[in-house]
């Protein structure tokens, strides 16, 4: 390949050098390997390293050879990066901030392989500010493995969240683990760190053979150093998905904390974090600051000096309430309507030279424009001659809309207007395709939303009580039989053939649509037939996965996952009531009949428990369902099935959010009691992706409501806002303490497949 060649990245020019020179001999990662990592993660990296100034450590012939640590933005670097400025003893030195893809690529370029940053960012006026983190930086002594660290994690992270902090693991990518607490910049940087040295004390005190926070390497042995001092202003950390100079690409990975408690836990090389981000999971989000001010385009096309249009002089801020759209009839120079969504704080706009199609079979042109401002839907009025968009423009329709799918080329929005306005008063559902970088088609879809009322469900399914190894052993010695069946990590689901096949949760909630195989119902069971099981999601290992089943429930569907349904009982046969039946009989006539590729008989597992307990772990399943063989089919919760879990899952009743300085800082959950009253049951702060924290915050803003719906200690409502009690969630917990909270909860998904009013706790 030619030495020096021309690249653009996000709009800029760079000059790119030897990308075949090898930075990491052991794997034989090169420099253009290194670049497509850090282009790759750029936008889950740079909200981390926003205004923060970056000290790069650089390996110019790779990681055998010498590094050196610089801080001063190079001479030869691309006029275009800017930097802060630091007043140092001897001198002022300007380091490079990192805030476009571009300066990312350019860092790779000159082998920047680890980048550094303190705990605070600059301000506007270009002053440090307090800082907007604690970092810990736990360090494996000799003789330490990664899984013992864990545990010191684990412990820190309950203190932490006891200070009403939300914290973060990250493996470091060299030996340890690093944990970040967002803070509200309240406290400087000598407060921190006497917080982050109290709490490592507390636990060395607790913990002396385990744990230190003595620096002196010497008392290091067999112990993890919990190093409090990063928190000092002028030291720095390596950031958040920064690779590592090791022998291998490590990176400083952030993770889940039910990754952190796994046994094979291990660090993380850069061809798996492409992977993760590639699948939407950031569990550190919601400690990234802020992006670009949206409406800075707008605000440089107009003169709010001559225009009644809105011109707000401050970035846009996230509102209450269900989003909005608004489509405008605009007379300009050429007759268009102006077609606009609520997305992320601002109305993304179209322009529709022929108007929104009412037809399905009509395609109309749009064309991107630049994002506007709330305040926009309301306008209605004459834009002065001279002014950009001079005319008249008239609000056509409208009202609320919901987004089903946002992606970079394809949006799918229902739109639910005004009675008397331009969509007719009835909700239409809408499909923008992008064509190239500005051009939209827009459409009208075939599939259109529903107004009818949806009917009762006619049957409703037995669930399985939590139990344990003991229960079962106790069942059998009082003379009962069981069989074995996996439990299954996916939506409960009844299957309805009458004339066509129907497929519905246990809410009654219609997921038919859903399903993408429901011709092999057709083949496998007759009219007149009800079946019950499981809708699963198999990612590419072959295992089901809970978070991929909920993106497809989202997003549609998703070329990493296959969707089957585990039939495991049947209701009724060809017209013939079974629930009445015992268990056996009705698995007699289950195994009767001729599954699919796509919709499959689970065997059950006759005789001990223990081989079904081992069966479920190497498939890597939830758990396992003890059934009593002569149990008939009860609707509701029953003990004569026992689930037995390897991992402790909780369905909870979101009741507000917790808010930090860069948004969601943690989710406030409840649960209902014995007879149903909704009690308070903690916060959840972990576990979640990039993507699922943005889709959580729309969907709650939806429901938003001015108090509580149950009582929250002042500790906990700080910052907080509330929701409607309507939206169940399901997390894995380390369990629940005394005053029934949940410990260490960590996110799993939605479960939109269930109602509040069935939620109870199994913990």
């Amino acid at each position: 390949m030619a030495s020096d060649q021309k690249v653009r990245v996000g709009g800029r020019e760079l000059t790119v050098s030897n990308l075949d020179k090898v930075l990491y001999p052991e794997t034989g990662t090169t420099k253009a390997d290194v670049m497509r990592y850090y282009l790759a993660v750029a936008d889950v990296l740079i909200p981390q390293a926003r205004l923060r100034p970056i000290t790069r450590k650089r390996w110019p012939e790779g990681v055998g050879a010498d590094s050196f640590f610089r801080k001063d933005l190079e001479d030869s670097a691309p006029e275009w990066i800017p930097t802060g400025e630091i007043q140092h003893t001897t001198s002022v030195n300007a380091y490079p901030l990192l805030d476009d893809p571009a300066t990312l690529a350019w860092l790779a370029q000159v082998a920047a392989l680890e980048l550094h940053a303190p705990q605070w960012r600059f301000g506007a006026d270009g002053k440090p500010q307090n800082p907007d983190r604690l970092v810990l930086d736990l360090d494996p002594g000799p003789g330490v493995e990664l899984h013992d660290t864990a545990e010191v994690a684990l412990m820190c992270r309950e203190i932490l969240e006891d200070m009403g902090l939300t914290c973060v693991p990250v493996t470091s990518g060299s030996k340890g683990i690093h944990l970040y607490a967002g803070l509200d910049g309240t406290s400087d940087a000598d407060a921190v760190s006497q917080v982050a040295k109290t709490l490592a004390q507390h636990l060395q005190r607790e913990h002396p053979k385990r744990i230190t926070a003595t620096m002196a390497k010497a008392q290091r042995d067999g112990k993890v150093f919990i190093d409090w001092s990063q928190n000092n202003g002028k030291k720095t950390t390596v950031c958040p998905y920064s690779l590592r100079g090791r022998a291998r690409p490590t990176v400083a990975a952030p993770r889940t904390w039910e990754e952190i408690a796994s046994n094979d836990l291990a660090q993380l090389e850069f061809d798996e974090v492409i992977r993760r981000v590639e699948d939407g999971i950031d569990p550190i989000a919601a400690l990234g600051a802020p992006g670009e001010d949206r409406l800075a385009t707008y605000r440089s096309m107009r003169d709010k000096t001559k225009t009644g249009e809105p011109v707000p002089d401050a970035a846009p801020s996230p509102r209450n309430g269900e989003p909005i759209f608004v489509i405008g009839e605009h007379d300009a120079s050429h007759l268009h309507w102006d077609f606009r969504l609520e997305h992320d704080g601002v109305l993304v706009s179209w322009a529709v030279p022929k108007g929104p199609p009412l037809s399905t079979d009509l395609n109309r042109l749009a064309v991107q424009t630049e994002d506007h401002p709330i305040e926009y839907a309301e306008f209605e009025g004459t834009i002065p001659k001279g002014q950009y968009g001079a005319g008249t423009v008239k609000i056509w329709d409208i009202g609320t809309c919901e987004i089903e799918k946002w992606r970079d080329n394809e949006i799918i929005a229902v739109l639910q207007g005004r009675s008397d306005g331009g969509l007719g008063g009835v909700p239409r559902r809408f499909v923008l395709i992008r064509t190239n970088d500005n051009s939209w088609l827009l459409r009208l879809k075939h599939d259109q939303p529903k107004t009818e009322a949806k009917s009762k469900p006619e049957l409703a399914p037995m669930l399985p009580t939590n139990a344990t190894r003991g229960d079962i052993t106790l069942d059998e010695q009082d003379g009962a039989t069981f069989a074995f069946e996996m439990k299954w990590d996916g939506y409960r689901i009844l299957a309805e053939s009458s004339g066509g096949i129907r497929l519905r949760s246990r809410g009654g909630k219609d997921y038919t649509d859903l399903f993408p195989h429901t011709d092999e119902f057709e083949q496998m069971l007759d009219d007149d037939t009800v079946a019950d099981g499981e809708l699963i999601a198999v990612g590419p290992d072959s295992t089901p996965d809970f978070s991929l089943l909920h993106k497809v429930d989202r997003h549609g569907s998703d070329d990493t996952a296959e969707l089957r349904y585990m039939v495991f009982d049947l209701l009724r046969l060809r017209g013939r009531d079974l629930t009445g039946e015992p268990w056996e009989t009705r698995r007699e006539l289950l195994e009767q009949l001729d599954p699919t590729d796509h919709v499959v008989i689970p065997p059950a597992y006759r005789g001990s428990f223990d081989n079904a307990w081992k069966a479920a772990g190497e498939l890597g399943l939830e758990g396992v369902v003890a059934k009593h063989v002569r149990s008939v089919y009860e609707p509701g919760r029953s003990e004569k099935w026992l689930k037995v879990k390897r991992a402790l899952h909780q369905e909870v009743v979101v009741v507000g959010v917790r808010t930090g300085k860069r948004g969601i800082a943690s989710l406030l959950v409840a649960v209902p009691d014995e007879v149903g009253t909704l009690r308070y049951a903690g916060r959840v702060g972990t576990g979640f992706s990039n993507a699922q924290l943005d889709q959580i915050g729309k969907k709650l803003r939806r429901i938003e409501r001015k108090t509580p719906a149950v009582d929250v200690p002042q500790s906990d409502a700080k910052d907080a806002w509330w929701v409607t009690p309507k939206y169940v969630a399901e997390v894995q917990l380390a369990g629940k303490t005394r005053d029934n909270k949940v410990r260490q909860a960590s996110w799993r998904g939605w479960r939109d497949d269930k109602d509040p009013n069935e939620v109870r706790w199994e913990v």
